[in-house]
């Protein structure tokens, strides 16, 4: 039996790119105006699946609204505590600490914000709520709308990828992933910028 999880990331929010974290802000016009673009009018889902976040929980009201779909939250879906980070831009995290992103992203699991949840942790919760998932909607196509950290944590949990590299994955506003699910096994379907199709 074969089960189809598309990820969506949110669109960009009110403030623009920041370590946003779990900060509840709202998509701007432009994070709307990407959504709608990314998805048109494609509807081939049984059902969706959100982060409670703002950024991304609007976006799914509509969407699962305007189709008729099953929408439910999962609070396991929310983005990576980002710890003193939090609603900072990189420009503010550099000021305040030269080099601090660099060492990041070369040890994302070590070199981690103060107060930020590890990322063992996020992988952890992440999987939980896709193997519960899978579980309970074998069969079914399932529309994810999330953040890029969860989808980093996706790809991660379906294709063993190690944590040390989850940050080389880059995840555009508004882009989407596919995963098929068979038998146990997941497969990457396509990752990137792109329009959805059913």
């Amino acid at each position: 039996m074969t089960t189809v999880l598309d990820f969506l990331r949110h669109g960009e929010p009110v403030g623009g790119r920041r370590y946003r974290g779990q900060v509840d802000d709202a998509l701007s016009e432009r994070g709307w105006a990407q959504m709608h673009a990314a998805v048109g009018e494609a509807a081939p889902w049984t059902r969706i699946v959100a982060s409670p976040l703002l950024r991304c929980r609007a976006f799914a009201e509509v969407l699962a609204a305007r189709h008729g779909l099953p929408l439910s939250f999962d609070p396991r879906l929310k983005e990576v505590g980002f710890g003193d980070w939090e609603g900072k831009s990189a420009a503010e995290i550099e000021q305040a600490a030269p080099g601090t992103l660099a060492r990041f992203k070369a040890d994302p699991v070590n070199a981690r914000p103060a107060g930020a949840e590890a990322l063992p942790d996020f992988l952890a919760r992440v999987s939980a709520a896709l193997d519960e998932l899978v579980e309970r909607h074998a069969g079914e196509h399932v529309l994810v709308v999330g953040h890029a950290g969860v989808m980093r944590m996706a790809l991660a949990w379906a294709l063993d990828i190690p944590l040390q590299q989850a940050y080389r994955i880059e995840v555009a506003n508004a882009s989407f992933t596919r995963l098929r699910c068979e038998g146990g096994r997941s497969t990457l379907v396509f990752h990137g910028s792109a329009r959805v199709e059913a």
